[in-house]
């Protein structure tokens, strides 16, 4: 901590080297370092510039060993300059930033070789990833020994609030009980293209007031407010206080005599100022216009504290700033990938105490600058969190599945059925929804479990005999509500999907959503996973197959979606035990390294579960359970006529239609092999996999799918676009039809709108005849 004008001045000498380093990191990877490509590196001097003080004193004055910090994207040269200084990052990377296997471009927790916190480059969802880590931590620490006394801090720019998910997060009731959240807003009032019109900054004050977050503003610094004191000050306040966003930054740009014919403006207030400004030497006067709060090392420093001082609230402190500040496009509306000069790249040196020609030079040993550097180096040093496995779900929890069921009913039961069978595995999952637990089917889980709620909370409805869902909220639940905001959703999973490797427990986190809004969410999905992330997406009802709820109901496109997203399987079985297979083999593959997450998409549909024709025999059962979770398995070999047959290949809830299809094939002759997918996503990648353009799968599904001694044509069918499925047809080189939706539904009776997207029996049957005809 800051305890003597001393050790400010350290500190000061120490932001002048962050600020030296983080400028040079770009410098070098787009200055000196060769580019073979000639495509433009890039880099953010003047987003960085904007930072270093707020960075500085958090890290060097405040900071404890276990609290988690979001940086926000632009500034992650200021982050490895920190860390290098701080003794957590080899000299040898200063010079490799956005190089293959170097700095990236931008935060992240798996690719960086120093210590990054979370990984953000999506702008907003870094800000929002604090708010999740935060609350994770609460849940876990409320059911294993974890602690939870870190803190949980967003750095952020002023321009990332127009992001919605900052808002989501911001709003939702379960927030405005984090008292361990902090974010500082980088207000420099710039974004990339613009100046911020007007005075945004007020309404987003007021915007986070009425959530309840404790709110500080750091606007001027030291300087002014000195000024603020002498005649006319508060004149020239007022006329700060009211000026435009505009009009500020253009008096960043303007020399002495021009900044004292602008400043006094044309207010009541204007003579007054005048005689202030005539009073200030040119140097004063130009300081004086960049003196905001948050580059006071002091006033930052304060604020920091002052939000420990909150603990039943979340906190949040705009510092004012200045984007580039000290760099010679400062305060400019288009600086923001600009880059400097080597010239003035050698004037910056000097004006900071550094060697162009040894820019990575550290400290004097034995000065207070190196000092202070090693002490919060030590002070900051981690222990290693513990590599420890979670307990392995078993192959099976269930009696069996009979009757007509849906695979959304089967997902509930089948969260009851571990608790009784593994109750250790159990005591991980922790689900979360916004606002669709009931109607995905997760009712009687929550009526087991309860819901989780920082404290206990009284259940009014308790007495009510009509209450089906108990809605009881304490500590040790196990389900949490969020308000109707996919992004939270996601970005909550993604945080509860590491605490693995933040804290050594495993939770076993499944998220379940309309499987229409998956696409409103995947943006937050996929940083969640490119953050280390690992759980259970689980998208139901899905598809046309919901046809009471109309077309804005109806996923289309989620299944090339899921297909297309990296560090995840996606599954869609038709039959309960194979997502009894497949759920339990998805919990045994998070929580470790080089583990994945799984999206599930489920439907409401009901369907005969004798038409999954499982094994009776152990071996043969055992046989089934590996081949759903390869991707698929031949469910059913239907004979014909000589010379005469087809391959029809279901997905998900459409297998019904399928096999009435090849039924009604096989009655005119014509052979039909039924082909169960259960995992689209596998099986691309087998297919890949033998071509040898991916070491990601495994080709010997492809044998038992589609023998390579009987190429026959194939038709495939899903409930969603029909594109998801258009490879399948060169696994073997044969001629294929894909069926399935490619517009927008609407309401009616499955069979009907089956019929009109020609995904029924009868559209199967032409399809076939088709190809064989052909």
């Amino acid at each position: 901590m800051i305890t003597s004008p001393l050790d400010n001045a350290a500190l000061l000498r120490v932001e002048d080297r962050v600020l030296w380093l983080a400028t040079a990191i770009v410098h070098h990877a787009n200055r000196v370092r060769p580019n073979h490509s000639g495509v433009k590196v890039g880099g953010h001097q003047t987003s960085s510039a904007s930072m270093t003080s707020i960075m500085t004193s958090l890290w060097f004055t405040h900071l404890e060993a276990e609290d988690l910090v979001s940086v926000k994207p632009h500034a992650a040269p200021v982050l490895h300059a920190i860390n290098y200084l701080l003794g957590y990052l080899d000299a040898g990377y200063l010079t490799e930033l956005r190089a293959y296997g170097g700095l990236q471009s931008y935060p992240s927790r798996r690719k960086d070789p120093d210590r990054v916190d979370f990984s953000t480059g999506s702008v907003g969802i870094g800000a929002t990833a604090a708010v999740w880590s935060s609350l994770s931590n609460r849940y876990i620490g409320d059911h294993f020994p974890v602690s939870t006394g870190r803190r949980h801090i967003a750095l952020l720019g002023d321009a990332e609030l127009d992001e919605g998910a900052c808002w989501e997060a911001v709003a939702d009731p379960l927030v405005g009980r984090l008292g361990n959240v902090l974010w500082v807003v980088d207000l420099n009032r710039q974004s990339l293209d613009r100046v911020i019109p007007d005075i945004e900054a007020d309404r987003r004050i007021a915007m986070f007031r009425g959530a309840g977050w404790h709110v500080q503003v750091l606007k001027y610094g030291t300087l002014l407010q000195e000024i603020f004191r002498l005649p006319g000050g508060q004149d020239l306040r007022r006329r700060l206080d009211a000026m435009a966003n505009e009009e500020y930054q253009r008096l960043l740009r303007l020399p002495p005599e021009q900044l004292r014919e602008r400043l006094p403006g044309g207010g009541p207030g204007a003579p007054a100022i005048a005689g202030l400004v005539r009073g200030l030497d040119d140097e004063t006067l130009h300081a004086a216009v960049r003196n905001l709060g948050g580059h006071d090392m002091r006033a930052l420093t304060s604020a920091y504290r002052g939000a420990d001082l909150v603990p039943d609230r979340p906190s949040v402190v705009f510092a004012y700033t200045v984007k580039g500040r000290r760099l010679p496009g400062q305060g400019h509306p288009q600086n923001h990938s600009a880059l400097i000069t080597t010239a003035q790249y050698e004037q910056l040196a000097r004006e900071l105490g550094a060697d162009p020609g040894d820019p990575w030079r550290r400290f004097p040993e034995n000065s207070p600058e190196a000092a202070l550097c090693e002490a919060t180096g030590r002070r900051l040093t981690r222990a290693e969190t513990p590599e420890t496995l979670p307990p392995q779900a078993p192959a099976e929890v269930s009696n069996g599945h009979r009757g007509l069921r849906t695979t959304q009913q089967t997902l509930g039961r089948l969260l009851l059925d571990l608790g009784r069978s593994a109750p250790d595995v159990a005591r991980r999952v922790v689900t979360v929804s916004p606002d669709v637990a009931s109607s995905t089917n997760l009712g009687g889980w929550i009526n087991k479990v309860g819901v989780w709620s920082t404290g206990d909370r009284r259940n009014w409805f308790s007495d009510d005999p009509d209450a089906v869902l108990r809605w009881d909220e304490k500590p040790s639940g196990r389900h949490i509500p969020l308000g109707i905001a996919e992004v939270n959703l996601v970005g909550l999973l993604g945080e509860l999907g590491a605490t693995w490797s933040r804290y050594g427990e495993t939770l076993l986190p499944i998220g379940t959503i309309y499987d229409p809004f998956v696409a409103r969410a995947l943006e937050p999905w996929s940083f969640a996973i490119y953050g280390g992330g690992q759980f259970i997406l689980v998208g139901t009802p899905s598809g046309v197959t919901l046809a009471p709820e109309g077309g804005a109901h109806q996923s289309i496109t989620t299944p090339s979606i899921g297909l297309e997203q990296p560090g995840c399987v996606t599954w869609e079985p038709a039959f309960s035990q194979d997502l009894e297979w497949i759920l339990l083999h998805a919990l045994n593959r998070i929580g470790r390294r080089g583990g994945e997450s799984a999206y599930l998409r489920l439907s409401t549909r009901p369907v005969d579960q004798s038409s999954a024709l499982v094994p009776g025999t152990p071996e043969a059962r055992e046989a089934r359970r590996k081949a759903v979770l390869s991707g698929g398995y031949l469910l059913r070999a239907l004979p014909g006529a000589e010379g005469r047959a087809v391959t029809l290949v279901g997905v998900g809830a459409v297998m019904p239609e399928v096999i009435a299809a090849a039924e009604d094939l096989s009655g005119r002759g014509i052979a039909a092999d039924v082909v169960c997918l259960t995992s689209p996503d596998l099986v691309y990648r087998a297919w890949r996999a033998a071509r040898g353009l991916s070491d990601d799968g495994d080709p010997r599904v492809l044998d038992e799918l589609f023998p390579r001694g009987a190429v026959r044509p194939i038709v495939a069918v899903i409930d969603g676009h029909p594109h998801t499925l258009d490879w399948l047809g060169a696994v073997r080189g044969a001629p294929i039809s894909t069926l399935g939706v490619d517009d927008f539904g609407q309401s009616g009776d499955v069979r009907d709108l089956y019929r009109h997207f020609g995904i029924d029996s009868n559209s199967i049957v032409s399809a076939a005849l088709n190809l064989v005809q052909c």
